[in-house]
């Protein structure tokens, strides 16, 4: 029961408390860039959540199992960097063959899941913070949900700021970034909520 409850911990908190778009400010280009539409922001919120999944099923051992034993734990950054790179390739060919219109939707962005922050400093934090194999799997689906959350929110929000009259000194990036920060506030008032949930 107290394995589960942490989990549970670990999850909610990279969803809500932790996000890494609202809270620690990694993978803003895509959070910008492809959130205009809903069906774009989605894609590339389950594209990235995959990557980061897999990327932390490979790295962990990766770090654990060879990297450590072999005493290149320098090497870490570039390891999983070329790790990454080579899901983001797989899943690049598999988006081509099974759903060419969202291949096509998400364009250059897919290519750019590659050097996504948010996707290396998953992978990197797991490592730091200690996590067991579990215990990272869990934390990258959260960190995952809370990048698609945080996209979906965003383009609800863009598509409604579309929509209405927006002075003109705050038309384009401005009243995009202020809307950001608008979300990224109320995400930060959640910290704390996690923790006392299961006190």
């Amino acid at each position: 029961m107290e394995t589960f409850k942490s989990l549970l911990v670990i999850l909610l908190s990279s969803v809500l408390v932790n996000n890494y778009v609202l809270s620690r400010f990694l993978g803003i280009c895509p959070f910008l860039g492809v959130s205009k539409k809903l069906g774009q922001a989605v894609g590339m919120g389950i594209s990235v959540t995959a990557v980061m999944l897999l990327a932390s099923a490979i790295t962990w051992p990766i770090q654990y199992l060879i990297l450590d034993n072999l005493g290149l734990g320098y090497m870490q950054t570039i390891v999983f960097i070329l790790v990454i790179a080579a899901l983001v390739q797989m899943l690049e060919v598999m988006l081509k063959k099974f759903s060419p219109a969202l291949h096509k939707a998400l364009g250059v962005y897919l290519p750019l899941i590659t050097t996504n922050c948010a996707v290396l400093g998953v992978a990197i934090n797991n490592i730091t913070d200690g996590y067991g194999f579990l215990e990272s799997i869990v934390s990258s689906l959260g960190c995952g949900l809370g990048f698609l959350l945080a996209m979906v929110l965003f383009a609800g929000l863009r598509s409604r700021i579309d929509e209405s009259e927006v002075p003109k000194q705050f038309r384009g990036l401005a009243v995009t970034l202020i809307a950001a920060s608008f979300i990224s506030l109320a995400f930060m008032g959640l910290a704390g909520i996690v923790d006392n949930l299961f006190v």
